[in-house]
């Protein structure tokens, strides 16, 4: 798990079938010492597995990425950062239909459509 490791939840909101939380990276996680750029890049599939802790945190259920319609990475995203996160979602049977996004202020940085299921 990244959560409470490599990032921490400072505000969150939830209303049914959506949260919106900001979060702050640890500069000084490992993950961060691999970034051969000189800038402490947080990797894509960390922003994945964030949408899923975080979504399995809300729904109180162990997740996996069934099938992702569309994942986009749009700007870098630095350790210095403190972008929200927002995500929402539609239960079907065992399946999440999950809406997910990472902003700062009003620029998108990372987008994914797709569903997860219980394990």
């Amino acid at each position: 798990m990244l959560m409470n490791d490599f990032y921490r939840i400072q505000y969150l909101q939830r209303d049914p079938n959506s949260v919106s939380c900001k979060i702050a990276f640890n500069s000084q996680h490992d993950i961060f010492k691999a970034s051969n750029s000189g800038r402490p890049v947080v990797p894509g599939v960390c922003m994945m597995e964030m949408v899923k802790e975080l979504l399995e945190q809300q729904t109180d259920q162990n997740l996996w990425m069934r099938n992702m319609d569309q994942v986009k990475f749009l700007q870098m995203v630095t350790s210095d950062e403190q972008p929200m996160i927002e995500i929402s979602w539609q239960q079907s049977g065992r399946s999440y239909n999950v809406s997910a996004a990472m902003k700062n202020g009003s620029d998108d940085l990372f987008r994914l459509n797709g569903y997860f299921e219980k394990k």
